[in-house]
């Protein structure tokens, strides 16, 4: 009886920790308090902004809420979701200082900011591009040319490189938000609005005259986008990675798409190319 006992024992002592396993970092923290604290940006339509009832909304929140779910089968509890706004030059440090667990916007994968925080997978391909009133006629006209574009970017940087090494002198106009730099082309405060391409469709998606503007059809970078967190996080990492490759592999992805980027005609070929390179098998 006593030799059974102990066999028993020795059973619970190997088997608990492989059954019970405690969570760490992030997992741990939404365990706890119950929620998870996602950060977006409010003006990068069709990514992240607050729609007309000021509900956070686009593209990357919508992936950010099947992570959600995804977290939610971990721990085996249902939480609730805190969106915090950040900005471009704070977005980084409120994941580093824990004030957001997850960034879900439109924030470009590079490997410095690798030094800073983790990446999921690519979640969408850009590049960087102009616009312009309609009939301005600016096209490889730039010299002189005011240009605004956020600061604390990829695209603020390329558009620096790109100006100099073309020895083409413009006047750079730093911004805090997209919306202060659509108000200013609007306005003629500027000439042109540099940002990703895909962000500046979706400034004019919903304007009453979308004609009033154009959109350059070529991009000057290339800017993949990804959700960003916590360095060193495998396991919060593992479960979004895991979420957003099925949903790439299902039809989901279509219908989500189809939500944000429907309305701006065929749909992008390198959007299909890095679906299908980011498709992770199980």
């Amino acid at each position: 009886m006593r030799a059974l006992l102990t066999i028993i024992l020795i059973n619970i002592l190997y088997i608990t920790p492989l059954s019970a396993q405690e969570l760490q970092g992030t997992l741990k923290n939404i365990l706890e308090s119950g929620k998870i604290k996602i950060g977006y940006r409010q003006s990068h339509p069709p990514m992240s902004f607050l729609d007309k009832s000021s509900i956070p909304s686009g593209y990357s929140i919508d992936l950010c809420k099947h992570i959600v779910t995804g977290v939610e089968k971990k721990i085996g509890k249902e939480i609730s979701i805190e969106y915090i706004p950040v900005t471009a030059e704070e977005r980084f440090e409120a994941l580093i200082s824990d004030k957001i667990d997850i960034l879900c916007g439109a924030t470009t994968a590079t490997l410095s900011r690798r030094e800073l925080v983790d990446f999921t997978q690519l979640t969408f391909v850009t590049g960087g591009s102009y616009m312009a009133l309609k009939g301005r006629k600016i096209k490889n006209n730039f010299d002189g040319k005011k240009i605004g574009v956020l600061r604390d970017t990829t695209t603020a940087v390329a558009l620096t490189k790109l100006f100099h090494e073309a020895e083409i002198k413009i006047d750079m106009v730093l911004l805090n938000t997209l919306a202060e730099g659509f108000s200013a082309l609007k306005e003629g405060k500027i000439d042109l609005l540099s940002a990703d391409q895909v962000v500046l469709l979706g400034l004019i998606l919903n304007v009453e005259n979308p004609g009033d503007f154009s959109i350059f059809p070529d991009m000057f970078s290339y800017e993949p986008l990804a959700l960003a967190m916590r360095r060193n996080d495998a396991d919060f990492r593992l479960i979004a990675d895991r979420t957003l490759s099925n949903l790439f592999r299902s039809s989901q992805i279509d219908a989500i798409y189809d939500t944000w980027f429907g309305g701006f005609g065929q749909r992008l070929e390198a959007f299909d190319v890095m679906i299908q390179l980011n498709t992770i098998p199980e």
